[in-house]
C-alpha cells in the first residue's frame, strides 16, 4: 500500500485529524501547537495527531495528500480543512465549531 493510500485510509477511519510536529502534550512547533491549542478551545477531546518528525515518508506524503506545502494540517471528516492560519480564522469566526458541530466530530 503506497503512503498515499495510508494518508487515506487513516483520514477516512477517523472523523478528526492532525497532522503535526510532535503530539497534542508536546508539540515540537508553535504552528503545530497552536492548532492543537484551538481544537481543544472549540471542544474537540479526542482526535487522532499524527507526528510527521517520526516518519519522513508521511511528512513528505501528507504535503502530496493534500497538496499543501506546510504543517500542521487538519482533516474533518476525510475532507482537508486548512493549516494553521486558516483554523486559527475558522476559530474566531465561529466556522471551525460549526464545522465540527455538523459532522458530530466534537463530542
Amino acid at each position: 500500500m503506497s503512503i498515499q493510500e495510508q494518508i487515506k485510509e487513516f483520514v477516512s477511519a477517523n472523523p478528526v485529524v492532525l497532522f503535526m510536529k510532535g503530539t497534542p502534550q508536546f508539540p515540537q512547533c508553535g504552528f503545530s501547537a497552536k492548532v492543537a491549542q484551538v481544537l481543544k478551545l472549540a471542544g474537540v477531546e479526542e482526535y487522532a495527531a499524527v507526528n510527521v518528525l517520526a516518519d519522513e515518508a508521511v511528512r513528505q506524503g501528507i504535503k502530496e495528500y493534500a497538496n499543501w506545502p506546510t504543517i500542521p494540517q487538519l482533516y474533518i471528516n476525510g475532507e482537508f480543512v486548512g493549516g494553521c492560519d486558516i483554523i486559527s480564522e475558522m476559530y474566531e469566526s465561529g466556522e471551525l465549531q460549526e464545522m465540527l458541530k455538523q459532522d458530530s466530530a466534537a463530542g
